[in-house]
């Protein structure tokens, strides 16, 4: 039984096709938009060529399944920055919620940019890079083969959406710190040369290596604390000063004027002893002040009755 003949697919140069990119190569993609369409996965009615947006002209306007704009910028040749600014351009000042940027030479720095665009944006924009090749079997017409290069998914939106959420977070600990820190100095000269950062700790020394106390902000709680991280191979030392601070617990809580929390961390190679603040957090700026003024007055008193402690003990 003969078998059906299978063609062989021939890719032709664009740039040779279409001399001209906005007489030719605009007009062929815009005969062609279902296939755009289903590649990008988006329904797409044409609206418009060379809609006029300022000095410039959108190359193709669509509407998508819910009436909402979507530009089209082609580009025959290597993706540049003048167009990727068009693009921009073109989604802000026609308010759409999608721009397809279709070219035959796509750069990989581009193409980065594209996913970034998706990462950092609201969820109602999208964005695509295509590439676009001319193809043909045998005699046939010259036909668009596109092929998806960066686009919008629900995992890269997340985490867009994850990476706001961590740098609203940094900014907030840095001023939260900053106003701590300004607080702290008009009390004690413990934390003078320390300066703000993005963690959710500051720390100073404790006048033993390795032994510091500490700053935590957390999203609804604050501590002042004696981190004991001595000994970094086994711990066991740690566990030791720990223990020997832990025989003193009634004087020293005595002393600083109320209970602590004693965390040996037995799971852990460091261990503290923390007092903990349930009134306020990251999330709560305006309990800072308060907060601020509490923990500093924790650690003021955590210092005068553990730092001569520490000094006695010998591991």
């Amino acid at each position: 039984m003969a078998m059906n003949p299978i063609g062989r697919l021939e890719i032709e140069p664009i740039r040779k096709a279409f001399p001209k990119e906005a007489a030719d190569f605009t007009r062929w993609l815009e005969s062609h938009i279902e296939g755009l369409a289903d590649r990008v996965g988006i329904k797409l009615t044409l609206v418009q060529r060379e809609q006029a947006v300022g000095d410039f002209n959108v190359d193709l306007l669509c509407e998508d399944a819910d009436g909402r704009p979507v530009i089209i910028e082609n580009q025959l040749q290597k993706t540049d920055h003048d167009h990727l600014g068009k693009l921009l351009t073109y989604l802000v000042n026609l308010d759409a919620s999608t721009a397809i940027w279709v070219t035959t030479e796509p750069r990989l720095e581009h193409q980065k940019v594209i996913d970034w665009l998706n990462e950092s944006t609201p969820a109602d924009l999208s964005f695509y890079l295509v590439k676009v090749e001319a193809a043909r079997i045998g005699d046939s017409p010259l036909a668009p083969l596109f092929t998806v290069l960066a686009g919008p998914d629900k995992q890269t939106k997340e985490v867009g959406e994850k990476k706001k959420e961590w740098a609203e977070r940094h900014f907030k600990r840095v001023e939260f710190w900053k106003g701590l820190l300004e607080r702290s100095k008009e009390k004690t000269k413990l934390f003078s040369n320390i300066s703000p950062g993005r963690s959710n700790w500051i720390g100073t020394g404790a006048g033993k290596s390795g032994v510091s106390f500490t700053y935590v902000i957390s999203m609804d709680w604050a501590g002042a604390e004696l981190y004991i991280d001595y000994d970094h191979d086994t711990g066991e030392k740690n566990k030791a000063i720990f223990d020997a601070l832990y025989a003193q617990k009634d004087a020293i809580e005595k002393e600083f004027g109320g209970p602590l929390d004693w965390e040996r961390l037995d799971d852990k190679r460091a261990s503290r002893i923390r007092k903990r603040f349930t009134d306020g957090g990251l999330t709560s700026p305006d309990t800072w002040p308060g907060l601020q003024e509490e923990m500093i007055d924790a650690m003021i008193r955590l210092d005068k009755t553990l730092r001569p402690r520490l000094a006695k003990i010998e591991v």
